[in-house]
């Protein structure tokens, strides 16, 4: 009797377990947010209990939670300034390697934890891989101090590149302006596709009301795949 196809959710356990086999003993590791990370967190918590010793840099409350329930020993980037690898996931992959990730709202911890580390993991079910970034909303953080002068430049930032989308405050389920664990608000710019995702990302990095932006280019260096077939790495060239 053959098996049957994995579901999305373990897609992304299936990617998340592989990923364990990344972590060795002495580590010093970031741990991503979102439903792809809270796997692996799970994950590395199980090797934790079973005598794995790490320590680990949370990149959002949410994971910085579980973690502790997990029982994994935590750092901070001010106690532990370098980490040897970050596992996360992404909203989209490009085959460059190119990730929009944000979805969650974790999006500036995200990247100032990827950026201290020496690797950057990136784990995802099969839905997630893309041939160009742009479908999902790229989520942009932004000061709630003058909003409306932050999106308008935003929209003419990316006006001076390729067509403009929709921008759209993100909402919390209360009606109110979603807030992020840093007290910014996020802009979700339904752009369709991202022709040039390093030039959109030096672009809305130079606002000064943009605190963070969804992008991550050049920073991921492997990518593990959970699909109907398995499981699949993609290293970037």
């Amino acid at each position: 009797m053959s098996a049957l196809p994995l579901d999305a959710d373990a897609q992304k356990r299936a990617a998340a377990a592989r990923a364990v086999d990344f972590v060795t003993p002495g580590m010093r590791l970031g741990l991503g947010t979102g439903s792809t990370a809270k796997h692996f967190v799970d994950l590395i918590g199980e090797r934790v209990r079973a005598g794995l010793d790490i320590v680990a840099v949370p990149t959002s409350e949410a994971t910085h939670s579980q973690a502790l329930a997990c029982g994994i020993r935590l750092t901070t980037l001010d106690e532990t300034p370098e980490l040897d690898l970050t596992v996360d996931g992404a909203d989209e992959i490009a085959p460059d390697m190119s990730l929009i990730k944000g979805g969650g709202g974790a999006l500036l911890r995200e990247k100032i934890v990827a950026a201290a580390s020496a690797r950057m993991l990136v784990i995802a079910d099969e839905s997630k891989w893309v041939a160009k970034l742009g479908q999902f909303p790229l989520p942009i953080e932004v000061t709630p101090f003058g909003f409306t002068a932050t999106l308008r430049a935003v929209d003419k930032a990316i006006a001076g590149i390729q067509p403009s989308g929709a921008l759209q405050l993100r909402l919390a389920k209360d009606g109110h302006a979603f807030v992020t664990d840093g007290g910014h608000w996020i802009i979700d710019a339904q752009l369709g596709r991202i022709d040039d995702p390093a030039a959109m990302a030096h672009a809305l990095s130079a606002i000064p009301g943009v605190m963070e932006h969804g992008l991550f280019v050049g920073m991921a260096g492997i990518a593990i795949i959970g699909g109907l077939a398995g499981v699949r790495i993609v290293e970037r060239t």
